[in-house]
């Protein structure tokens, strides 16, 4: 089963498309984050995902084929949105309240709530927009966790979180998945977390998917290759050029491997990629796709990622 597929989804404001030919296919059971630069239609594949919002093209369904945003597919899937949005002048304990009446039809687990909140030391009677930026978050998380979802979505949970309330919040995240088999899809920036918990990986940058795929199969499938800057353009197979850096002595390149394990090249040192290296050289060369299906359609480049 896989948790969200979508065939040729797109989304256009006015002339603009935010999201275009989206074809994407994420199994259950994964952690899987959502990699790009702003404005690459992370949160509108999460919005789209969610049901939200309508494609204008294209369709994307959840959980097994369930229609994103249907009576079904709600019931089983939670969303916390990138601002936190929750009441600032209600106390912890009647937010609470106020979600748990929300969910009708839902499979509401009040001690959860009441339990992880005191775990927390969250004070239930001060009000949410009392507490820090971290505090909040997790209440938000509290009251997606207490709906027992099989399908949570994050829009940039970690932003404005300090170290160590990122690593908290992952903590609680990562707990839960263990405890109850849940499938995760979350967007972030912070690429030094994602490598610590991310199963599944998905970048996108300019509204195309540049790669999706198993984490620990897509570093294992590239690699760093340095060597002089006049062999840089002599590169073979099995090795594809995915972005190259030259000095004037030095060239380093990103490659992705298309045959068996073998040694470099005469000339090249080989070493194993980052998660960080990986991610920021597809952004910088969009035109490549590590994904099966059509290679994205905009070649203009993206620098990096940015917060």
């Amino acid at each position: 089963m896989n948790t969200i597929e979508a065939a040729a989804l797109g989304k256009r404001y006015w002339a603009t498309w935010a999201l275009r030919d989206c074809t994407l296919a994420i199994p259950a059971g994964q952690v899987a984050a959502l990699v790009g630069p702003n404005g690459a239609g992370k949160t509108t594949l999460m919005q789209l995902a969610v049901g939200l919002i309508s494609p204008t093209a294209g369709r994307v369904t959840v959980l097994g084929g369930l229609p994103a945003g249907s009576a079904e597919a709600l019931k089983r899937v939670a969303f916390v949105a990138q601002d936190v949005p929750l009441y600032k002048h209600l106390p912890v304990e009647d937010m609470v309240h106020v979600a748990r009446n929300l969910n009708h039809g839902g499979r509401w687990d009040q001690p959860r709530a009441t339990n992880r909140l005191a775990a927390l030391n969250i004070p239930l009677r001060r009000k949410i927009g009392k507490l820090s930026v971290g505090q909040q978050a997790q209440v938000a998380l509290t009251i997606a966790l207490a709906r027992r979802p099989e399908f949570l979505v994050l829009d940039e949970p970690l932003a404005p979180l300090d170290p160590l309330a990122r690593h908290e919040f992952l903590a609680s995240v990562m707990e839960t998945v263990a405890e109850d088999g849940l499938s995760v899809l979350f967007s972030s920036h912070v690429l030094p977390e994602l490598e610590r918990v991310a199963d599944y990986l998905v970048v996108l940058a300019n509204g195309h998917v540049q790669i999706a795929g198993d984490t620990d199969a897509l570093l294992a499938s590239h690699q760093i290759l340095t060597g002089p800057t006049t062999l840089a353009g002599a590169l073979r197979a099995p090795f594809t050029a995915v972005h190259e850096q030259r000095g004037q002595a030095q060239a380093h390149i990103l490659a992705r491997r298309t045959g068996p394990v073998v040694p470099p090249p005469d000339g090249w040192q080989a070493h194993p990629v980052t998660l960080n290296e990986l991610v920021l050289g597809f952004l910088r060369e969009p035109g490549v796709s590590a994904s099966p299906g059509p290679a994205p359609l905009d070649s203009n480049v993206v620098t990096g990622v940015t917060s």
